[in-house]
């Protein structure tokens, strides 16, 4: 469970931070930012495998480059369903996903969990 928690916070650390490093993100505050976490975590765990099955064909075909739209894309859907935070389109999208899932992977490989 804490390490759950843990991991909740670091996403929202890596969105919080992303925001402030890319011009088309934005967040209102880091309580926006821990909100954005745990929608973008229910999204990734309910919506995204489906989207991956449905697009099988169009991932193999792009040697999974379109795992990156797929990504953007939910990224859009979190910033559609939370107020306070906002993606400006969807080159943004691909960039803020591509830069939260870097911070995030280094913060985790940093805390070792």
């Amino acid at each position: 469970m804490i390490r759950i928690a843990l991991l909740w916070l670091i996403n929202a650390l890596a969105v919080y931070s992303t925001a402030h490093l890319l011009g088309g993100i934005h967040v209102r505050n880091f309580g926006a930012a821990v909100v954005v976490a745990l929608v973008l975590g229910f999204i990734n765990a309910v919506l995204k495998p489906v989207m991956i099955f449905l697009s099988i064909p169009f991932i193999i075909v792009t040697l999974g480059l379109f795992l990156l739209v797929i990504n953007a894309l939910m990224l859009q859907l979190s910033a559609v369903l939370v107020d306070g935070f906002s993606v400006d389109g969807f080159w943004w999208a691909v960039a803020g996903s591509l830069v939260i899932s870097i911070i995030s992977w280094t913060l985790s490989s940093l805390l070792t969990l």
